[in-house]
């Protein structure tokens, strides 16, 4: 027999949000597959759907956006939900946790301390974690997170706390010393060889430091990379779609030959 499907009776956030408990309770207890998820299971699909989220953010697809948060929103409520059955926590812990925590996080709006820029907010957040009992200012950033967005969320965190340049040339110059120090690996004698583990950690020092001037600029280093991937994956796909119509296969193309394509590409 099926189940009663959930009406959309009240058209309000409470309303929905009910309707999305209710539907997923039925899931959890009726479908076979909703019925054999763990919060291990559903791990790697979450990243998934956040990265697809990440991307219809990037195109300005807002649509798409409503669609994903949707299917985020969705995976919270099933942890939740499978955090109850182990009688663990329930969402109603889970909300308002993040309300009571956002709460003490802001004593500028719900204190009696003073915050008058975005920096002095930051500062104080981190103050606060210290107290909460945090034991070092990067012990937040999570250990998984891919290693440009974890070095832009590393630079954040010591800036929180005052550790940082004071001006944005000083930056670039570090930027510039660092270029130096990586391209010195390679200028070296034809019977020398190269220090691999050496070129790769000095590598490792420019990417840093590049991130470190993005931030004094403004630019989100995630989010410009990223931008950058579409944009050279939509130029060689035309660069593909144009040999193909041409007869021709790119292996057997020169290099002169793709940039005639190439550049048109640019210009579209």
């Amino acid at each position: 027999m099926p189940a009663h499907i959930p009406p959309v009776s009240n058209p309000t956030p409470d309303g929905a949000f009910l309707r999305l408990l209710n539907v997923l309770d039925t899931l959890r207890t009726q479908c076979p597959w909703d019925k054999k998820q763990t919060m291990e299971t559903l791990r790697h699909l979450t990243i998934e759907e956040t990265y697809e989220l990440s991307d219809a953010i990037l195109e300005g697809d807002m649509q798409e956006i409503k669609k994903e948060l949707g299917d985020v929103m969705m995976h919270l409520v099933f942890y939740a939900r499978i955090a109850k059955e182990q009688q663990q926590f329930d969402i109603t812990d889970v909300l308002n946790g993040v309300c009571d925590k956002l709460i003490s996080r802001h004593p500028h709006i719900y204190g009696d301390v003073e915050a008058d820029t975005e920096e002095q907010v930051k500062q104080n957040w981190e103050k606060l974690k210290l107290k909460e009992g945090n034991k070092s200012v990067l012990a937040g950033v999570p250990t998984s997170l891919p290693a440009l967005v974890k070095a832009s969320r590393i630079q954040e965190k010591a800036r929180g706390v005052g550790f940082d340049w004071e001006e944005k040339q000083q930056v670039w110059e570090k930027v510039e010393e660092e270029l130096q120090e990586f391209k010195a690996e390679f200028n070296i004698d034809s019977n020398q060889q190269i220090d691999a583990e050496k070129a790769e950690a000095e590598f490792g020092d420019l990417l840093f430091s590049l991130v470190n001037y993005a931030r004094f600029v403004d630019i989100n280093p995630e989010n410009a990379l990223e931008k950058t991937n579409k944009k050279f994956i939509k130029r060689f796909q035309y660069l593909e779609i144009k040999a193909k119509e041409s007869g021709k296969a790119l292996q057997d193309m020169t290099l002169a030959e793709m940039d005639v394509y190439w550049n048109e590409a640019k210009k579209l």
